[in-house]
């Protein structure tokens, strides 16, 4: 039995080796990895002993050879294959492991072209495909991780036409993301990111229970290995709806660098938030804004959770609670709540204090028939501060606090949106209406039953308010402070009404739609 080992990772490759040549194997390497098992002592033949011919242009061409091909793709039960084999000379190859040259690694290193194009694997994705193929004959590894298993695999006799099909699965995966990555760069460098392909691939971090309902099935996929290194599931397990509603309440609380923010969110939507001096005092402020909403809903927490934190939260039935950490007296509360999911973001690799975001370059949606793609919306922190002043009036310290509280959750709310923020905590929020007005009228309206005093409060819409109505609804409801992005045709209106109540207004010229 030959094995074939060319690899680019050479992470745990010579016990790898090791361990197949203890069990009987022959060894054939190309360039690297054979001077790398040579020295560790591995009784290993050079590629070309096998190609009869030698490695070529800077090594561009080294396995590209029938030798090679035709000793991985002949089928071993095929009488007349086994037959063409012998007469051209043509040994077989039972375990082929390669993984591809590092072209991420490379393209997030250096904007050299000629670099990232040497950069590009040939050989290795011909071969991993070639293998692949023919699964049932040849072994093909790809994955650092499977090296124990597929050692075991041999040595117990255990490598069924299953163990092998899995393999050959995740073969074709490595070489199809690793073309689509190659692709996407290029499409990237040269057309602006979208040529006529586009390719989004993802690795499964984990199955969640369900999809959005009982009788469908989901999962949440990763890029770069985000949630796998970042994700730590403390206690329960994810739903789909779970998964996007903690995504929902992350940004918005992530999108407040060092400061004490928690958000709650209950379907996709925020129904809560506040900055206070504590992470106990914000929660408790974000709470008041729509305590009936926050039943069953998803807490984000931009800080650790200690246990005064977890008592309260376990006043109400929560979903999930995010969070960078739980303290051990935490755990120990939270552990008394059954139906509970806790989700932390210190994984294998991140230590840090907040919570953050993979900031991904693109998103997409869904449609009927495909999807839609485009670059990622950024609500940039200058945004409210360099808005320009439209009123009479300027706003003070504090309400340009929470305006730019208000603008941040609004960009982050679904559309058409208003949002009400009074001394640093939301205190109503109108979201996902056909109309402006309702959204702003269906917010005061909560709020007026809430029995919250919203008088003094900011207020932000994520688009340009059309009509004046929405100002006077608000300079009644006693809003003392107004930004949205401008670009009506009835802007001046807006001014005037604004001047006319004494409402301080700010444009930002940035449109944050959400849909």
């Amino acid at each position: 039995m030959r094995a074939l080992l060319s690899v680019s990772d050479k992470n745990g490759i010579v016990s790898f080796a090791q361990g197949l040549e203890k069990q009987g194997w022959d060894i054939i390497s190309t360039g690297g990895t054979y001077k790398k098992l040579n020295e560790a002592g591995v009784k290993v033949i050079e590629i070309d002993e096998v190609t009869k011919f030698p490695e070529c242009f800077e090594g561009r061409v080294k396995t590209l050879n029938p030798y090679v091909h035709g000793g991985i793709l002949y089928k071993r039960d095929d009488a007349s294959h086994v037959a063409q084999a012998k007469e051209l000379g043509v040994e077989g190859i039972d375990l082929v492991c390669v993984n591809l040259y590092p072209f991420k690694e490379t393209i997030e290193r250096t904007e050299d072209f000629g670099e990232i194009i040497e950069n590009i694997d040939i050989g290795g994705p011909t071969m991993v495909r070639s293998s692949a193929k023919n699964f049932q004959d040849v072994l093909i590894v790809t994955d650092v991780s499977d090296y124990d298993a597929v050692l075991s695999a041999l040595e117990n006799k255990e490598d069924s036409l299953e163990f092998r099909r899995n393999l050959m699965i995740k073969a074709f995966e490595h070489t199809a993301s690793y073309d689509a990555m190659i692709a996407n760069y290029m499409n990237g460098r040269f057309n602006d990111g979208f040529g006529d392909y586009q390719f989004i691939t993802g690795k499964k971090s984990f199955q969640t229970r369900y999809g959005e309902n009982p009788h469908q099935k989901g999962a949440l996929y990763e890029f770069d290995n985000h949630f796998s290194q970042n994700f730590k599931q403390v206690k329960g397990e994810a739903s789909f709806n779970n998964v996007n509603d903690v995504n929902g309440a992350l940004k918005i609380a992530s999108s407040f660098g060092d400061e004490d923010a928690v958000c709650i969110v209950k379907h996709g939507n925020p129904c809560g938030f506040a900055l206070k001096g504590t992470l106990l005092e914000s929660y408790t402020e974000a709470l008041r804004c729509d305590p009936i909403s926050a039943f069953g809903g998803v807490v984000a927490v931009n800080g650790i959770v200690n246990k005064a934190l977890a008592e309260k939260m376990n006043e109400i039935f929560l979903e999930v609670v995010m969070a960078v950490d739980f303290d051990e007296d935490a755990l120990e509360v939270f552990a008394k709540k059954k139906r509970l999911k806790l989700f932390s973001q210190n994984g294998k690799s991140l230590k840090n204090s907040r919570l953050v975001m993979s900031k991904d370059s693109h998103d997409f949606k869904h449609v009927d028939g495909g999807f839609v793609y485009q670059n990622s919306d950024c609500i940039c922190d200058n945004e409210v501060h360099n808005a320009h002043k439209k009123s009479d009036l300027t706003a003070t310290e504090q309400e340009m606090k929470d305006l730019e509280i208000a603008w941040k959750v609004a960009g982050l709310t679904k559309s058409n949106c208003v949002v009400y923020v009074k001394d640093a905590a939301m205190v109503a929020v109108g979201m996902g209406m056909t109309s402006r007005v309702d959204a702003a009228q269906c917010a005061l309206k909560k709020a007026k039953e809430m029995d919250i005093d919203i008088s003094g409060a900011a207020m932000a819409s994520e688009a340009f308010f059309p009509f004046r109505d929405s100002i006077d609804a608000a300079a009644v409801a006693g809003i003392k402070a107004i930004i949205e992005p401008g670009g009506s045709i009835r802007d001046q209106e807006i001014i005037d009404a604004s001047n006319e109540h004494g409402i301080s207004l700010y444009f930002t010229t940035v449109r944050h739609f959400l849909h």
